[in-house]
């Protein structure tokens, strides 16, 4: 048993993760093998998720004052809590795959994302979202682009005056011949 310490202890731990996070989601489930709940710790840590199964009655006292406070009413009844405080986009893609693939014993309660309340819907549509990682690649890409044809215009009027003074050349050599 717990002392009363310890317990405080928990509560202020919990509280620090719930202020640092960017996006959560409080899932809940039943029947999960252990098998399945390593699947879904495995797939949660490689999107740099953390994720663990909270006591209600703690996750609402650590939940006041915190960005996930709208949230507390949903503490009820078997939760986990996925926290997130860099990548929404990783979450929820991690949270939509294993709801999509173990529905029958994994369900979406709610989920948190830049204080916003998101529903499953809305979860899967930001899981769709290409992550952080490849926007900034795209946009470099496009950004790189013009810069190319910059270069490329830029190169052309050089080039274009060398191919027509080698054609007055050959043209004079012609006639003079």
């Amino acid at each position: 048993m717990k002392t009363r310490k310890e317990k405080q202890e928990d509560l202020e731990a919990l509280a620090e993760q719930f202020k640092n996070a960017n996006a959560a989601m409080l899932v809940s489930f039943k029947k999960m093998t252990v098998a399945k709940d390593q699947e879904l710790r495995r797939q949660l840590r490689e999107a740099g998720v953390s994720y663990s199964v909270v006591k209600n009655t703690l996750a609402r006292k650590a939940a006041a004052g915190t960005p996930l406070e709208p949230l507390a009413e949903e503490f009820k009844g078997v939760t986990a809590v996925a926290l997130s405080t860099t990548d929404p986009v990783g979450l929820s893609k991690a949270i939509a795959k294993f709801t999509k693939a173990n529905a029958e014993i994994f369900s979406f309660k709610v989920g948190l994302v830049e204080g916003k309340v998101v529903e499953l819907k809305e979860v899967e549509a930001i899981a769709s979202l290409p992550s952080r990682e490849e926007l900034i690649s795209k946009m470099l890409f496009l950004i790189n682009a013009q810069a190319q044809r910059l270069v490329t215009v830029i190169q052309a009027v050089p080039r274009n005056l060398a191919i027509v003074m080698d054609q007055v050349r050959a043209q004079k050599e012609v006639a003079g011949a």
